[in-house]
């Protein structure tokens, strides 16, 4: 069996985690679960940081499943998962957003994947006070990031029999930052032909997936684009309660449910466990665990559309 590191996460998080155990067990699925908690640990500095065992469980194991985690609000205090994106160098974050039977939706012809650039962007980190009254946050976008999450880009809509793949950017406003991002794509695009390519402004795929989803397949973009892009395609399928998620390093992942902790209904075991099911069946892609992934899958699919 593979071990698997658990994050349940904050708030319903440990009853979904409980669910999605549930679930594996009676599919037969060959993985033992390693149970982290992750409530942050206040340093003498007076910051949350995310405790030492975290890393350690994730270094063994290389793949991870997290629920939701509350992020501390104020000044000083990282979010947790961006600790966890830069820690372990997941530098895509993948979400497939396609329509499911039986969940009404004003669309139903919506089967999109959006990958993001996880490590850089708007998201450094990198922002202060100039004087007072004014901010300078900055973006931050290297030549190595954006052709690796390009090239994942690409490797994934080979890997699942994707045609096309449209860069998302701003490159008529920010020349160099999003320049370089879109060269990146195109230089990557040339090397895999075999793959359509096609780039478009930001403002005009919202416009048009708001108009007609079914045009887009495989979308990659910069951080804060894919942040905001991401739950609209969510939005387009039902929600970030039916949407999984997944974010790939180059030495290991951690897939997750992406909807808030729901402290108001936190232990009456009545949280919906799909989005962090679905994100587990994503896991066991990864892991080459495809049977088990269909068979889970499809049996959500199934209960889904009976409407239950």
């Amino acid at each position: 069996k593979q071990l698997v590191t658990m994050i349940p996460g904050d708030g319903i998080g440990p009853e979904i985690s409980e669910a999605v155990k549930k679930i594996f067990s009676a599919a037969g699925v060959p993985v033992d679960w390693e149970d982290v908690d992750v409530t942050p640990v206040k340093g003498p500095d007076g910051r949350f940081r995310l405790p030492q065992k975290i890393f350690e469980s994730m270094e063994r194991t290389k793949v991870g499943l997290k629920g939701p985690l509350a992020t501390p609000i104020g000044k000083g205090h990282q979010s947790l998962n961006l600790a966890l994106r830069k820690a372990f160098s997941l530098y895509a974050n993948v979400r497939p957003c396609k329509s499911i039977e039986g969940y009404e939706t004003p669309y139903n012809n919506v089967d999109i994947v959006t990958i993001r650039e996880n490590t850089e962007g708007e998201y450094s980190g990198i922002e202060h006070l100039i004087v007072d009254g004014v901010v300078q946050s900055i973006k931050l976008i290297t030549e190595q990031a954006s052709r690796r999450v390009a090239e994942y880009a690409f490797k994934y809509a080979r890997d699942n029999k994707r045609s096309t793949v449209t860069a998302v950017h701003k490159a008529n406003i920010m020349r160099m930052s999003d320049g370089l991002f879109l060269k990146c794509c195109r230089d990557v695009a040339a090397k895999n032909k075999d793959i359509k390519f096609s780039e478009m402004y930001l403002d005009t795929v919202c416009l048009n997936l708001v108009q007609d989803p079914s045009k887009f397949d495989v979308l990659v973009m910069p951080n804060l684009y894919g942040d905001i892009l991401s739950d609209l395609c969510a939005g387009l399928i039902g929600g970030l309660g039916v949407t999984p998620s997944g974010n790939i390093g180059e030495e290991g992942a951690l897939f997750e449910s992406v909807h808030g902790t729901a402290p108001d209904i936190a232990g009456q075991n009545k949280a919906n466990p799909t989005a962090l099911l679905l994100s587990a069946v994503m896991m066991l892609r990864y892991m080459e665990l495809g049977s088990y992934a269909d068979r889970i899958e499809n049996a959500a699919f199934a209960v889904i559309k009976e409407g239950q």
